[in-house]
C-alpha cells in the first residue's frame, strides 16, 4: 500500500510540474499564436484537473485502508484535501474566466499563484510518502 501511495503522489507532483513548467511554456514558444497556445493549455490544465482528483482519491482510500490494516483510524491529509480543492477551484472558478479572456491579468495571476499552491500540496505529499513514519 506504501507504494502505491508513492507512485501516486509521484504522479500528481510529475504530471503537475510537467505541464506546468515544461509543457505549457512551450506551447507558447512554438504554437503560432498565443490564442492556439492558450486553448491548449487550458484542456491541458482541465485534463491535469482529473488526474489530480483521481490521485487525490486514490491516496486518501489508500491511506484509510492502510490505516485499517492496522487497527487504526486516519484523517484524511490536509495537503492531499488542499491541492484538490485547488484544483477544483482552478478548474471551476479561475479558469472560466481565464478562457473568456476576463480581465486576463487578474485571473491567470490567480490561477498560476493556485497552481503553484497545488504544486506545493503535491509536492509535500510526495516528501510525506517517503518519511520512514508513512
Amino acid at each position: 500500500m506504501a507504494r502505491l501511495q508513492i507512485y501516486l503522489a509521484a504522479l500528481w507532483w510529475g504530471s503537475m510540474t510537467t505541464i506546468g513548467f515544461l509543457v505549457v511554456p512551450l506551447l507558447f514558444v512554438h504554437l503560432d499564436t498565443p490564442a492556439m497556445a492558450g486553448l491548449m493549455a487550458a484542456k491541458l490544465f482541465a485534463a491535469q484537473t482529473w488526474l489530480s482528483l483521481a490521485c487525490g482519491m486514490l491516496l486518501v482510500l489508500s491511506a484509510q485502508r492502510q490505516a485499517r490494516a492496522k487497527g487504526l483510524t486516519q484523517s484524511p491529509s490536509p495537503w492531499v484535501l488542499g491541492g484538490v480543492l485547488l484544483a477544483l477551484l482552478l478548474e471551476f472558478a479561475v479558469a472560466p474566466h481565464i478562457v473568456a479572456r476576463d480581465n486576463l491579468k487578474l485571473w491567470h495571476n490567480l490561477g498560476s499563484a493556485l497552481y503553484l499552491a497545488q504544486c506545493l500540496c503535491a509536492a509535500k505529499v510526495l516528501w510525506d510518502t517517503q518519511s520512514p513514519a508513512a
